[in-house]
């Protein structure tokens, strides 16, 4: 059945890209079309109930995909509005500045160079995370880049054995830092906060809709918008191009009736996910597409990754203090181990969710064992006295490993790499806990470790079937995620990654498909770059600032005392009374006002940028005109977005706008 409507822009799938996509194309007044599979998940106890989502699985799909020998599985995954962001755990971190780079492996496996750069994604990852609510601390993270902006929200506290281990993890030497965490979450007000840290964060929706997923961040403040459509309950299953095989012509979609819709758009947004949309590209072939759509390059489907996972438990005799435990994160063994002996990229440990008797019935469950062979009270004092660790290494794209149709069934096939890295990982974190005693109780110390390497069916973090590159000959997208061969069709969902990274790709799925929509509104004509651009500069002038030199606390005191007048911004304000900063000193000032005068001022006037500095609050520069108070009463300026110390932020300053929205 033909669709009556001609659409704008057709965005197939609601997870974190394609509602990140709608998001920010809402705003254009141009006419928008979801197509979701799965349904709204309603509110209900159910979705913070741990045998319900499992044991009995309520909520993932019944679909079976096969592995490279025919076996079939449930893949654990979710089709509702929102994706399998629903479900996630809420970790949004950044990919590191080396992961866009060539990176040698042990074994001689390669992960291979991106064509597009952190920097390049940088400013759209500053405004995911104020979108997306990112709890954290900047500069704690040994393998951060410096310059980087604060967080807008501050870093969730530790609960007393997370704190504990912390503490532990120090005296190793190793540079623990908080996980950078997508949560609806004021622990400075806890009355009004909407974030209660549940026990039924990670692998469960949230009852009170405080977890930063798509649904809640990107979809629901758009769904009103007379722009807006979305129809859920639509499996799309084939791209129908025009007689020349250059545009796509119609979205062709599967109802559960049986029955079949089509729709048009001039530009499709496939999101569906890295192994459906590569099943819709190899499904849409035809003759100007043999092997697949956008298919020329023959990778389509191929390159599939997921991290290398392992959960390690580790079970000391006593009650772990920890019901929120998700909030600590080690990078220090990312590229190498430290000690030597290994020089190449190990990984990422983090803690996991807060563990339930259900979860553990669920897991043995997976594994062929009638979960009801233990008893409840067993399972949930074994789960009490748990912390569990996820240790990610990177999994690596090699063709072999691809996705495949036999039919209508999706075929999964997968060889692991090698994993020598990963083991290293793994018996590094052993011998942490094996010396771990929860603030000096000999008898609780966590002498009982075991571990699982996550299988197939995990689909953790799945990606990497239609890759981004330089290259039509070896790749499927081009730098923009424009299919090569196709001149209205787009991939926003983590398909695009060249390679995996050994941290959670959530964030950059987000930032890359604003970093779409941004490229999509200069294509429909209706683009302000302005938001960006700010966004950009600051990250620039950060970086640049970074690098220079600071100046002794007693300097800043005097230049405070002696230094008064006038000094200019760079858009053009005077303002008086300026303060010496303590983070900014007379070359910082003017490598970054030249920076951002540059555009609007004439190189005579570039020398007075520097006259005078700004005052400071929370540690950060400022140029204090017009300054506000910050929530602790400290003033904060202009061209001071956000306090430091209390979070505020200026509502007169370009980015201060952005921030606040």
């Amino acid at each position: 059945m033909l669709g009556v409507e001609h659409y704008d822009v057709i965005i197939v799938g609601s997870g974190a890209g394609g509602a990140t996509i709608a998001n920010e194309l809402a705003a254009t007044g141009k006419k928008i079309l979801i197509l979701g599979r799965g349904e709204h998940l309603p509110r209900a106890r159910q979705n913070w109930h741990a045998k319900s989502v499992f044991v009995e699985r309520r909520y993932r799909t019944d679909e079976k995909w096969y592995d490279k020998n025919g076996k079939p599985f449930h893949p654990n995954t979710h089709y509702c509005v929102g994706g399998n962001t629903t479900f996630y755990c809420g970790a949004l971190f950044r990919l590191r500045p080396g992961d866009f780079l060539e990176q040698q492996h042990h074994g001689g496996g390669v992960s291979p160079a991106w064509p597009i750069q952190y920097e390049d994604l940088a400013p759209y990852c500053l405004k995911a995370e104020k979108l997306w609510k990112v709890h954290g601390l900047r500069g704690a993270d040994p393998t951060e880049p410096k310059g980087v902006p604060d967080y807008f929200f501050p870093a969730l506290t530790h609960d007393p054995s997370i704190a504990n281990l912390e503490a532990h993890f120090r005296k190793l030497g190793w540079r623990a830092f908080p996980i950078p965490l997508g949560v609806d979450r004021d622990e400075s007000d806890l009355v009004q906060s909407n974030c209660i840290r549940c026990l039924t964060c990670g692998g469960y929706p949230c009852l009170v809709r405080a977890k930063s997923d798509a649904r809640t961040t990107a979809l629901d403040p758009i769904l009103r918008r007379s722009n807006i459509t979305l129809l859920t309950g639509r499996r799309v299953f084939k791209l129908e191009t025009d007689p020349q095989g250059k545009s796509v012509r119609r979205v062709m979609a599967a109802l559960r009736d049986g029955s079949w819709e089509d729709y048009t758009a001039d530009i499709v947004a496939l999101a569906a996910g890295a192994v459906n949309s590569a099943a819709i590209l190899l499904a849409s072939d035809n003759p100007s597409h043999l092997g697949g759509l956008a298919n020329g390059s023959d990778q389509v489907g191929r390159n599939y990754m997921f991290h290398t996972l392992s959960a390690v438990v580790s079970a000391p005799l006593d009650k772990a203090e920890a019901d929120f435990p998700k909030t600590l994160a080690v990078n220090d063994f990312y590229w190498r181990d430290p000690t030597g002996g290994f020089d190449y990229p190990i990984g990422h440990i983090q803690l996991l969710e807060h563990m339930e008797g259900h979860v553990l019935e669920g897991q043995i469950k997976e594994e062929g064992v009638a979960g009801d062979l233990i008893p409840n009270f067993i399972a949930d004092a074994a789960a009490d006295r748990m912390l569990a660790f996820l240790c990610i290494s990177e999994g690596l794209p090699a063709p072999g490993n691809r996705v495949r149709l036999d039919g209508e069934r999706i075929r999964l096939e997968y060889t692991p790499g090698d994993t020598e890295g990963h083991k290293r990982l793994v018996k590094i974190l052993d011998w942490a806990m094996d010396r771990f005693d929860d603030g000096g109780r000999a008898v609780t110390r966590h002498h009982f470790q075991f571990t699982k390497l996550l299988p197939l069916y995990g689909v953790a973090h799945m990606c990497g079937t239609a890759r981004l590159g330089s290259d039509p000959r070896t790749s499927v997208l081009d730098r923009n995620c424009k299919a090569w061969e196709l001149n209205n069709l787009y991939v926003a969902d983590a398909s695009f990654f060249p390679s995996s990274s050994a941290v959670n790709p959530t964030l950059t799925i987000v930032a890359n498909a604003m970093r779409v929509a941004d490229h999509l509104k200069e294509r429909l004509g209706v683009r302000d770059p302005s938001e960006v651009q700010i966004a950009r500069e600051v990250e620039t002038a950060m970086a640049v600032m970074a690098i220079e030199p600071e100046i002794s606390p007693a300097q800043v005191q005097e230049a405070g005392q002696k230094r008064r007048g006038f000094s200019i911004w760079p858009f053009g304000r005077w303002h008086p009374g300026a303060k010496r900063c303590s983070r900014l000193n007379g070359a910082r000032a003017l490598a970054f006002h030249a920076l951002l005068a540059a555009p609007f001022l004439s190189a005579p006037t570039l020398p007075i940028l520097n006259r005078r500095a700004g005052a400071t609050h929370g540690g950060w520069w400022v140029w204090r005109f017009g300054a506000g108070l910050g929530g602790c009463g400290a003033e904060i300026g202009r061209s001071r977005p956000r306090c430091g110390r209390c979070g505020a932020v200026c509502r007169r300053h370009p980015l201060g706008k952005l921030l606040l929205g």
